[in-house]
């Protein structure tokens, strides 16, 4: 089953998608705008021409476990892909993969512009591979 996870954000949503498996990460991409319904219309596109079957989106937490501030804008957005796919969305719980995806790409010598246009495909990979993590364990 192929998945698609969004790292959603105010300028930049990062885009991973699994392989046909469902077992790794097979494609990645940012998409650029500040428009949620832009940004919808272009997540429901790369969907479409992907074959996705599953959309899963990170979802702000308080290391508490409480939700962040920002989770009813997340909870809209959430709810407009699923208006414009016409499939529901996974809300998963995306505490500290920017700071992860952050620290990969400084382990790997990128930096400045290089990692700003990077970051966000990168902690969507993360959100991707805790998914894909749970849904193996699902299956045992």
């Amino acid at each position: 089953m192929k998945v698609l996870a969004i790292d959603y954000g105010d300028a930049r949503t990062g885009i991973a998608i699994s392989d046909y498996t469902g077992l790794l990460v097979g494609t990645t991409d940012v998409i650029h705008s500040r428009k949620p319904d832009v940004t919808a219309r272009e997540i429901a596109r790369m969907a479409r021409e992907h074959g996705a079957e599953r959309l899963v989106m990170g979802f702000p937490r308080n290391m508490d476990g409480t939700e962040g501030p920002r989770a009813a804008l997340y909870r809209e957005f959430a709810a407009q892909v699923e208006e414009v796919t016409g499939m529901p969305v996974v809300l998963w719980d995306e505490r500290r993969t920017t700071v992860e995806a952050h620290q990969i790409l400084s382990d790997c010598n990128y930096h400045g512009k290089k990692r700003k246009n990077t970051v966000d495909a990168v902690a969507a990979s993360l959100i991707l591979e805790g998914y894909l993590s749970y849904l193996r364990l699902q299956k045992e």
